[in-house]
């Protein structure tokens, strides 16, 4: 376990090419109260995670840039807390908000693509999206979201995973105003669960209830080219829907 508790601190922070961790427990004890406290940071191409425990509160994973992969690992935090620029895929994670401070709502993702030219973004495939006891006791008050547009052209989508009821039936938030809710790509495709519907989503123009063939471009193999890098690791992953 790799832990600490500074503000602004990133507890393991990585740059470079083909970075792989498994069975690790990245955490940052830093706690609501100090607002930004991130456990990982990645940078680095070609980066695979597989069987960890990443965790704080706010801003807990910065996928910073480059192609990464995320396998069976448990992810927690209550804002923004899988947030940066990467092209990064989550497979089969337990993907859990915390109970915020009060006055908050909880938010899983801030992707920030800044241009429709940057084949960036942040793909959650067969995940289950939980919240923790003490937030669903509160999540009549509480509300939670699966993301928010850092950036303007910010892209995140969901796929075939379970959503819990927690979250808003609006399904995602803005961040400041209009700021990219036309021009963001915000996807579900083939999700299930209570939380799932998609009746009462948001009515931007950049939202989209996915089919198959919008859904297929955030796959391993399409959007990270995993088939030619992926089986170098040993780690398991799912090529395609």
């Amino acid at each position: 376990m790799l832990e600490y508790g500074q503000i602004f601190c990133f507890i393991f922070a990585v740059s470079g090419q083909g970075f792989l961790a498994r069975d690790i427990t990245f955490e940052n004890t830093a706690g609501p109260t100090n607002h930004q406290a991130a456990a990982l940071r990645i940078n680095a191409d070609l980066s695979a995670v597989y069987r960890c425990t990443i965790s704080g509160h706010q801003d807990t994973l910065y996928v910073h840039s480059f192609r990464q992969f995320y396998r069976e690992c448990d992810i927690y935090g209550t804002i923004d807390f899988i947030f940066g620029n990467a092209a990064a895929v989550f497979q089969a994670c337990n993907i859990i908000s915390r109970l915020p401070l009060p006055g908050q709502a909880t938010v899983v993702t801030a992707q920030s693509r800044d241009s429709p030219d940057e084949p960036t973004g942040i793909s959650i495939q067969n995940c289950s999206i939980l919240p923790t006891d003490d937030l669903q006791s509160k999540s009549s008050t509480v509300k939670s979201y699966l993301g928010r547009p850092w950036r303007n052209y910010s892209r995140t989508v969901v796929l075939e995973s379970y959503i819990h009821d927690f979250i808003n039936p609006q399904g995602w938030s803005n961040w400041v105003e209009d700021q990219g809710l036309d021009t963001l790509y915000y996807g579900e495709y083939e999700n299930y669960g209570p939380g799932s519907g998609t009746d009462g989503r948001v009515a931007w123009a950049g939202y989209h209830v996915m089919d198959y063939d919008d859904a297929y471009n955030f796959t391993v193999s399409e959007f990270i080219a995993g088939e030619e890098w992926l089986d170098s690791t040993s780690f398991p992953y799912d090529g395609g829907l």
